[in-house]
Parts: C-alpha cells; structure tokens; sequence
C-alpha cells in the first residue's frame, strides 16, 4: 500500500529544512537567518520574512512535475524551495529585475537545484516571462497595486499563482478562461515593477 501525500504544509516545511535561508543572504547578515522578519539584500530588495514565505508556498500547492515562474527571485531562496518542491521532472524559472542581485542568487542556486531552476534578468517593460508560458504555478514575491493580467495570462489552464496586491494575499486560480480569486490575509512587500 502507498504512503499518503504529504499535504501542502507538510511538502513546504520539507523544503524549508532543505534549503536553509543563511545560505542565500549577504554575508553581514547570516547570523540573522534565523529571524522571522525580512531581511536586506542589496538594491533596496529584501529576503522575504520565513513565515510570510512558508505562507505563500502553501498557498501555491507546488506538485512534483511543474513549470514554475518566480517573479521578484531576489536572493534566489524561494527559486530554491520551489526546486525542491517540483523534484527532478519539474522546471523553475526566476526572473529578477535588479541584476546585481542575479549572479550571488544563481550562487546560491546552484548548490541546490542548478539542474532543474535557472534564474534571469527581467526584460525590460515585460512582465514575468511569456515567451516561457504557460506555468502550472506562479510565485510574486512583490506587492502589485492591482492584479497583474500579464501574470494570469502566463498562467495553464488550471494554474495557481499567489501574488500580494494591494497589501493583501491573493491566490489566483485559472479555469480555462475564468479566475477564482482568494484572498489570505494583509502582508507588506518591495513594490512590483510593472511595465
């Protein structure tokens, strides 16, 4: 008889344990890995606080096999954890618009997952990657003043993106051409730069 899958929280505190945050931020600020807040990482960018992230990975229900965008990669922590979370069959693109952070983050990166999670600069005036799509899974680790068409287009027909707008956390689900939309609970974040 087959084990039962894990559930969501279960898979993302796995992820968690797997991929330690001290390894994807400044050295100066290392021995803070293990506060539950954000924490700088150059270019007035953030790592983002481990709570809020575990949140966010529950929320977007990462499976074993998907094609994955992270939107705002940063320090590349979260391309990490959403590595290990789409195993050896799934795929994770990070996007980053501050390209100084870019080479450190692929650093980091590559002690985790180099083979199945790359991370690449934005292309200006573009929003994620669609020459990419579709996704099964969309991560935004930037606050959006409104919700991003652009992202929802990159989305598969049944795909998930969490994404914080207005200071509040959406999950976004794509049904064919409908959008179900919740919301769970108020969060701050960097602003998302839309073209």
């Amino acid at each position: 008889m087959n084990a039962p899958d894990k559930t969501p929280f279960e898979r993302v505190a796995a992820a968690m344990r797997a991929v330690p945050r001290v390894d994807f931020l400044p050295s100066k600020m290392r021995n803070l890995a293990d506060v539950d807040g954000p924490l700088p990482i150059g270019e007035d960018q953030t790592n983002s606080q481990p709570s809020t992230v575990e949140i966010m990975l529950q929320l977007l229900d990462v499976r074993s096999g998907d094609r994955v965008l992270d939107v705002g990669a940063g320090s590349g922590w979260t391309t990490a954890m959403l590595a290990h979370l789409v195993g050896d069959k799934g795929r994770v693109l990070g996007v980053e618009r501050q390209e100084r952070l870019i080479p450190p983050a692929r650093a980091a990166l590559g002690r985790y997952a180099a083979e199945r999670a790359s991370i690449v600069p934005a292309h200006p005036h573009v929003l994620g990657l669609p020459e990419e799509a579709p996704f099964d899974r969309i991560l935004v680790s930037a606050e959006a003043l409104g919700l991003p068409n652009s992202l929802v287009e990159q989305l598969a027909e049944t795909g998930i993106m969490v994404i914080p707008v207005d200071g509040v956390m959406h999950r976004v689900q794509r049904l064919g051409d409908e959008v179900a939309i919740s919301r769970h609970g108020r969060f701050r974040f960097v602003p998302l730069i839309e073209p």
